[in-house]
C-alpha cells in the first residue's frame, strides 16, 4: 500500500518534470533520516549546527533548515551574511553562525540579523563591540581557534593576546570556542594529525578558561568527525555533507548509514538514428561505429553537468546505463542509446540516483569529474528547479 500523499507527490515530480525537464528531487525523509542517524552518535547533551552554507549544499538552504528547526536542529552554519539574511527572512529562529568571518561593511547586518559572528582577530571584535555599546546590548561570539586548517582562526601564539584584549570588551559574550579539523575523514586507524589537531584545541581552550574567560561551548566535529572520532563531540558538532547523505571520502562508512537526499533528472528531450562514422558535439570527439541512436537532454554544464563527464560519464535510462557521446555542452548533452529498447522521447533520464536496478552515485559523477561529491552538489545551478518531497 502507497502511504498517504504517494499520489499527490508522484504528480508534483511529474509536473516539474513537464515543466522544465531537468530537476533536482530532494528527498526531505531521507534528509531526517541522515540527521537522526548523525543524532545517535552523539550524548543527549550535544547540540546540532546543521551546515547549510553554499544553499545547504545546493539543496535549498531555506527549505533544509525549515526541516531541521521542526526536528530540534539547534544551531545553523553559513558562510557569509547574505546566507543568514536569506534565512532569517524565511522565518528561520534558531541560532545562526557566520562561519566564514566578517567583512567591515557587515557589523549593522550582522545585528539586524541576529546573526552569531566567528570571530578572530581584535580589530574585528573592536567593531563588534563599538555597534553592541551603541545599541546597549550584548553581542554573542564564536571566537576560532587555527590548529592546523592554515585558513581562519587565531594561532596559537595568538591566542594569549586575543583574549586579553577581549576581556576589556564588554558588551561582546563568548558563547563558542571553535576549530577544524583538516583530514578527520582519514578515518579512525590513520588520524595522527587529528589527535594533533584535537589536542592543540583542548590546549588552547584550557589556556582561554585559565585567562577567566570561560566559553559555553566548545566545538570541532565536522561530518567525519562524528563518526570517526567521538572524542572530538564536546558541545558542538558541525555536520555538513552527510546530512546530504554523502560520505566525506570514497570508502568512508563506517557505522552509519545514510540515504541521498537528492537525485538529477531530465527527460529525453530529442532522438536521432545516425550511420556509422557520425560525428557529436564540439571538436567531433566522438564517432559512431555503427548505425546508432543518439539522444539529445536538455542538460549541459551550465546545469552543473560536469564538462568533464565528456565521453566518460553515464546515464540511466529505462533502467539502463547510457554513455555520455561526445562533449557536455552548456544547455544539451547528448548520450548513445543505440542498445536501449523502447527508447523514445520524454523517456526520464537520471542523471544522480536511482532508476529500476540501476544507480548512479553522486560519489561516482565526482570521481569521473575528478573531483568531490561537495562540488558536484554545490554546482548544480540556480536554473534548475528544486522539487521537494
Amino acid at each position: 500500500m502507497n502511504p498517504p500523499g504517494f499520489h499527490a507527490l508522484k504528480r508534483q515530480k511529474e509536473t516539474a518534470l513537464e515543466r522544465r525537464p531537468t530537476c533536482a528531487i530532494i528527498d526531505t525523509g531521507a534528509l531526517k533520516h541522515n540527521y537522526f542517524q548523525l543524532r545517535k552518535k552523539i550524548s543527549g547533551t550535544t547540540k546540532v549546527m546543521a551546515v547549510v552554507k553554499a544553499n545547504a549544499y545546493g539543496h535549498g538552504d531555506v527549505e533544509v533548515a525549515g526541516v531541521l528547526e521542526a526536528l530540534g536542529c539547534e544551531f545553523f552554519g553559513v558562510a557569509i551574511a547574505e546566507e543568514g539574511e536569506r534565512l532569517r527572512k524565511n522565518r528561520i529562529k534558531s541560532p545562526i553562525v557566520l562561519l566564514g568571518g566578517v567583512c567591515p561593511g557587515q557589523i549593522r547586518d550582522i545585528f539586524e540579523l541576529d546573526l552569531t559572528p566567528v570571530v578572530f582577530d581584535l580589530t574585528t571584535a573592536v567593531a563588534l563591540n563599538s555597534y553592541a555599546v551603541k545599541l546597549g546590548t550584548v553581542k554573542r561570539i564564536h571566537v576560532k581557534i587555527d590548529t592546523g586548517m592554515g585558513r581562519l582562526g587565531l594561532l596559537p601564539s595568538e591566542v594569549v593576546p586575543f583574549f586579553m584584549g577581549l576581556k576589556g570588551l564588554s558588551n561582546l559574550r563568548l558563547e563558542a570556542l571553535l576549530s577544524h579539523f583538516v583530514e578527520a575523514e582519514a578515518g579512525a586507524g590513520a588520524g595522527e594529525y587529528t589527535g594533533r589537531q584535537l589536542e592543540l584545541f583542548l590546549k588552547s581552550a584550557d589556556i582561554i578558561k585559565g585567562l577567566g574567560v570561560s566559553p559555553e561551548f566548545i566545538d570541532m566535529a565536522n561530518s567525519a568527525a562524528v563518526v570517526a572520532h567521538p572524542g572530538s563531540h564536546m558541545d558542538i558538532i558541525r555536520p555538513g555533507i552527510m546530512l546530504y547523505g554523502s560520505y566525506p571520502a570514497p570508502g568512508f562508512a563506517l557505522d552509519i548509514s545514510l540515504k541521498p537526499v537528492m537525485a538529477l533528472k531530465t527527460r529525453i528531450l530529442h532522438l536521432k538514428s545516425v550511420p556509422a562514422g557520425f560525428t557529436v558535439s564540439y571538436g567531433r570527439t566522438f564517432a559512431t561505429t555503427r548505425e546508432s541512436v543518439i539522444a539529445t537532454l536538455p542538460i549541459g554544464y551550465a546545469d552543473g553537468l560536469p564538462r568533464k563527464l565528456s565521453g566518460r560519464g553515464e546515464v540511466l535510462v529505462r533502467g539502463a546505463r547510457a554513455g555520455i557521446a561526445g562533449r557536455v555542452c552548456m544547455d544539451l548533452t547528448m548520450c548513445d542509446v543505440t542498445n536501449i529498447n523502447g527508447v523514445a522521447v520524454g523517456d526520464e533520464v537520471v542523471v544522480i540516483g536511482t532508476q529500476g536496478r540501476e544507480t548512479i552515485t553522486v560519489e561516482e559523477v565526482a570521481g569521473k569529474s575528478d573531483t568531490i561529491s561537495y562540488e558536484i552538489f554545490c554546482n548544480i545551478s540556480g536554473r534548475v528547479p528544486r522539487v521537494y518531497i
